[in-house]
């Protein structure tokens, strides 16, 4: 038996004021429980969600909700200045303080409502999770999982009946994203969360995916819907080498068929030429062989349009989301050579040698890329770095940097080695500061992987922030072909265990390194 539904989208669109479409024709329902909300960087997730809260007004449909919603955008974190505010609970703390101050004005009883406990109820929540409890705390003393779980517990607090939580694992370490799955373990209510985190959405009852102006329901975890997915694609792809064969045969018999409409045609040639008939005859055999002809043609066209068509309802079942599949250049790294050292305040090293993988974990604010930046200096080996905020020439385009990237290599093969860390076409030629984040990342990673020489260690800081599934997809087939050391730092356990790390490491507060479980 279905679920209820807590969301139902009628044809909805929305069109920025600017003109440009952000959402066209889109139907769909979530259930109640919770949701995964998947999709590419820019297919309008977040955009759904802001029109799902009432905060945007679509252009044409409509959008019914069973209950009141709730929303947290990403970077809500920035934004408020109290622990109160992150809450979203300072408008009922204000109104209970000028009550208590002697003003009975009647709007300060409407904006209380039930809430005469907040404050009691937001501190034991704060408490139960762990939190700093004080209410006027500013968010800046909070680290990012502190600050971000006190927002979902806001959620919670207020008590919507429909929570939308928009990115809530940004930037969080591994203990934070822990707490988070626990609070969205025990969940009431309707909750939508749009997230690239693995683990998280393998926590949540149902997936949707925004993708090419469609809305996708799937009634299990993203894992689930995306074994769903890979064995839909492997049957699309064979429904389409059918077809494909199907139109390659249909093309060969109208050309077979062409070739003996010729003939036929020549014949009759030959025909009025030795004057084998008389002229009657010879007119109603041309006008018979022309209409036959003509039929023949005819059905051999129908033939081949039909089965082009077959052809294009196939390519429509199979998605073009793109894998990276590329040779990259080989730094030869020697199994047993020295390549970097890190320093641990007890006075060991983790030595990284040969074409070692190793991850680095740790809380947020230990100092894991204070760590690592005053390692690069001191390495004798080339070396890649992909820090966390990229740092891209505006006004240089992309074969630019790759030309100094890699300076020997010419435009040519550069484009083709460009073109399988899939940037391609015009893309190429464009200015960096035209290009969207995603493309952004893409030129990053090729100015690293595509050097020539090659490095001889690249080393990442968080490199999935603000990456979609398929972007993380595409990092890590272009990082599996790598071939020379590895050193990732990162929060996203399910990305790192997809790398197939040799070794991982833990920063403690102390700054001691130990090998992480």
């Amino acid at each position: 038996m279905p679920s209820p539904t807590s969301v139902v989208l009628d044809d909805v669109s929305f069109t920025w004021p600017d003109g440009s479409v952000a959402l066209r024709h889109l139907s769909g329902a979530f259930s109640r429980g919770s949701t995964g909300l998947v999709g590419a960087n820019g297919s309008g997730k977040s955009t759904l969600l802001r029109l799902i809260a009432g905060q945007l007004a679509p252009t044409s449909g409509s959008i019914v909700t069973s209950d009141h919603v709730d929303h947290l955008p990403q970077g809500v974190t920035r934004t408020a200045r109290t622990v109160a505010e992150l809450l979203g609970i300072e408008r009922v703390r204000a109104a209970l303080q000028a009550i208590e101050g002697g003003d009975a004005d009647a709007r300060h009883f409407d904006t209380i409502g039930a809430d005469w406990d907040i404050e009691a109820r937001a501190r034991a929540a704060l408490d139960g999770l762990g939190l700093p409890t004080e209410l006027d705390r500013p968010v800046p003393t909070l680290s990012g999982g502190e600050a971000m779980l006190a927002a979902v517990t806001g959620l919670q607090l207020r008590g919507a009946g429909i929570a939308l939580l928009d990115e809530p694992t940004n930037n969080l370490d591994l203990a934070a994203r822990e707490r988070l799955h626990d609070v969205v373990r025990g969940w009431r209510g309707t909750l939508i969360v749009v997230s690239h985190d693995l683990e998280l959405l393998d926590l949540l009852d149902e997936t949707a995916e925004l993708r090419q102006g469609a809305l996708t329901t799937f009634g299990g975890p993203y894992s689930q819907y995306r074994a769903w997915v890979d064995a839909q694609q492997q049957s699309a792809r064979q429904a389409l080498r059918t077809a494909e064969q199907a139109l390659k045969r249909e093309r060969q018999e109208r050309v077979k068929a062409e070739e003996r409409i010729a003939h036929s045609e020549r014949q009759g040639r030959k025909d009025r030429v030795n004057r084998k008939y008389v002229a009657a005859v010879v007119n109603d055999r041309r006008n018979s062989a022309e209409q036959s002809q003509g039929a023949r043609r005819g059905a051999a066209d129908a033939k081949v349009a039909a089965a082009r068509e077959a052809v294009s309802r196939a390519e429509l079942a199979v998605r073009d989301d793109d894998r990276i599949r590329v040779d990259l250049p080989d730094p030869q790294v020697p199994r047993g050579r020295r390549i970097a050292e890190l320093p641990s305040a007890d006075g060991r090293r983790h030595v990284i040698r040969g074409p070692e993988r190793v991850g680095l974990v740790g809380p947020n604010g230990v100092g894991k890329t204070t760590l690592i930046e005053a390692m690069l200096p001191t390495l004798q080996v080339r070396v890649g770095y992909l820090p966390q905020r990229i740092v891209l020439d505006e006004d240089a385009t992309v074969l630019d940097l790759l030309r100094h990237a890699a300076p020997h290599v010419p435009p040519g093969e550069l484009r083709n080695r460009l073109a399988r860390l899939l940037i391609r076409g015009d893309t190429v030629a464009r200015r960096v500061g035209a290009l969207s984040g995603g493309e952004r990342f893409r030129v990053a990673l090729a100015q690293l992987l595509l050097a020539d020489p090659p490095h001889e260690l690249v080393v990442l800081d968080e490199p999935t922030n603000d990456l979609d599934l398929a972007s993380v997809e595409q990092l890590v087939d272009a990082l599996t072909a790598y071939r020379g050391a590895l050193l990732v730092v990162s929060h996203d356990r399910g990305f790192l265990r997809r790398l197939q790390l040799d070794a991982m490491l833990r920063l403690d507060r102390e700054g001691v390194l130990s090998a992480a479980r």
